[in-house]
């Protein structure tokens, strides 16, 4: 023992065995190693990793030039295109935390964001200028620097004030300094995630779970450095989760795509050999569908991994027939995107598709660089048996998870309560250890890869004159996966139409979180008041529609 202690005290930490680990690392290798290699292609704009490393820095100096230094939170509205990518490491290289929002938000939910984040500076693209300056309008505090990303190939828009990224990138030298963090546990990105509550809640995440979660990737996908990666994902989802810093720790080539067009998409992945890809099950559903229409076939292996609510099996089996191979993961914001993935093993290539399908609809095991991801159950956190049957909810533990929520103790401390993270989602584990979920704790509705906070709905839908309560659970939807639907209880005397509650609803909210469905009459409720969710899930089951 005492051999033992002094192995671990006398051999301590110094510059030359220690350094904080960070995926701004993996740029500036890129840019040595891969220097003349494609590294962004955007319409007809090629950068190499030389390039793309000079801009990132371009862009640290022009934060600095605005006072952005460790700890200020700069957010960005912008889609797929190459200022979002150079955001994920220009950002950083100052110390600054980045906040990407999501681009489908309506504008209170954005000064909301705004505001809670004490957001500095903000980068945004010219087609978001009206819903930012209507956000703008909407807070308490003082405004943000705007800094506006004019996108030749969009072509619209209009500018908030006078200050252009490319204009000030130019003013800038693209060799200036930049240091790793001092602290691999400094803050990284900001992510604001719909939760259970109508206020989002900000997820903070960290230069080591970033690094490790994008070794993490490579790892489980066994990407080579010959990757054509195709942004079908948002990089304002999870950072796209991690795939930023990926690309760079493997010298790999980001096509960026302003908006998910499956006819683009098609013509993109044929055009520059596109090898890789993410999205939702919309999203390969769409490219599912829009294989019908081309004259010319995708001759070469594409890989995609998909992720959102459980994967339609007619997703999986379509997307198979075109010689897609999709690979099934499943995480959250507060784990950095990915955390668990449907390992495929060997014999499963034996079994006939159907059987496939069924196995690679799974959530899997835990990602290579995850410690751990568990069912227990919530009562006694005690592990499920892998049985098939019980059924518990599914946590995490490792270094992969977020830091915790901004400005928001008591959340944190729940998410966190025994030593794991808890996701809220139902899930049991099959006797080969793969997790499946079957339910979701939580009421979060996943559309097309997007949350919806079904209390912020209701809120906004009982603001109506002649709603007297309502309850929204999702509803399956074979184009998204699953939608809101709203049960609604009117006043007495009401003649509100179901048409009328939904142009209400896209009137007051982001019109993908409006339901689809309206319900009438009166709402299922418990002795004590509270509204029986399951029971109206089970009135939209297909069985009780027939």
């Amino acid at each position: 023992m005492t051999e033992l202690c002094s192995f671990n005290q006398a051999m301590g930490k110094t510059d030359a065995n220690h350094v904080a680990l960070s995926p701004l690392s993996f740029i500036k290798r890129a840019a040595a190693v891969y220097a003349d290699k494609p590294a962004v292609i955007y319409d007809d704009k090629t950068y190499s990793w030389r390039q793309t490393y000079g801009r990132c820095r371009q862009l640290a100096s022009v934060l600095q030039s605005f006072g952005i230094s460790r700890g200020d939170v700069v957010s960005v509205m912008l889609p797929n295109i190459p200022a979002m990518y150079e955001a994920h490491f220009g950002v950083p290289m100052v110390g600054a935390v980045l906040n990407a929002i999501n681009i489908r938000l309506d504008a209170e939910a954005i000064a909301f964001i705004l505001n809670h984040s004490r957001t500095r500076l903000l980068l945004v693209d010219t087609e978001y200028a009206d819903i930012i300056e209507t956000a703008l309008s909407l807070l308490e505090g003082p405004a943000p620097i705007v800094i506006n990303v004019s996108d030749p190939s969009y072509g619209e828009g209009r500018f908030i004030g006078d200050l252009e990224y490319e204009a000030l990138l130019a003013e800038q030298p693209d060799n200036a300094e930049w240091e790793l963090p001092a602290d691999e546990w400094d803050a990284i990105a900001l992510g604001y995630t719909s939760g259970t509550t109508g206020n989002p809640k900000g997820v903070v995440t960290h230069h080591r779970g970033a690094y490790l979660n994008a070794v993490s990737n490579t790892l489980s996908w066994s990407l080579p450095s010959k990757v054509v990666y195709l942004w079908t994902l948002p990089m304002f989802h999870c950072n796209g989760w991690c795939f930023p810093w990926t690309l760079a720790a493997i010298g790999g080539t980001s096509v960026c795509l302003r908006k998910v067009d499956p006819q683009r998409i098609h013509q993109l992945m044929r055009q520059h050999h596109v090898t890789h890809y993410c999205g939702a099950p919309i999203v390969h559903s769409m490219i599912a569908d829009a294989a019908v229409t081309q004259t010319t076939t995708i001759d070469h292996k594409v890989s995609g991994l998909i992720a959102g609510a459980a994967p339609p099996a007619s997703v999986l089996e379509r997307m198979g027939r075109l010689g897609f191979e999709l690979t099934h993961v499943y995480g959250l914001t507060e784990t950095y995107g990915p955390a668990s993935v449907c390992v495929k093993q060997d014999d499963w290539a034996e079994r006939t598709l159907e059987e496939q399908v069924v196995l690679n609809g799974r959530q899997g095991v835990s990602y290579p660089l995850q410690e751990e991801v568990i069912v227990l159950d919530p009562e006694t956190m005690q592990p499920v048996p892998a049985d098939g049957v019980t059924v518990g909810e599914i946590m995490f533990r490792g270094n992969i998870v977020m830091k915790g929520y901004l400005h928001n103790e008591k959340a944190t401390e729940e998410a966190f309560a025994g030593g794991w993270f808890h996701t809220g989602d139902l899930a049991i584990v099959h006797a080969d250890g793969y997790i499946k979920i079957t339910d979701r704790s939580k009421d979060v509705i996943i559309s097309g890869g997007e949350n919806i906070s079904s209390l912020e709905v209701e809120d906004i839908i009982q603001r109506h004159p002649e709603v007297e309560l309502a309850a929204v659970v999702a509803m399956s939807d074979e184009k998204w996966g699953e939608v809101p639907a709203a049960f609604v209880q009117l006043r007495p005397g009401s003649e509100l139409s179901e048409a009328d509650m939904i142009e209400f609803c896209r009137n007051n909210m982001s019109r993908f979180k409006a339901p689809k469905r309206i319900v009438f009459g009166s709402l299922p409720t418990t002795s004590t008041g509270k509204i029986q969710k399951f029971a109206l899930r089970q009135l939209l089951r297909p069985e009780a529609c027939n």
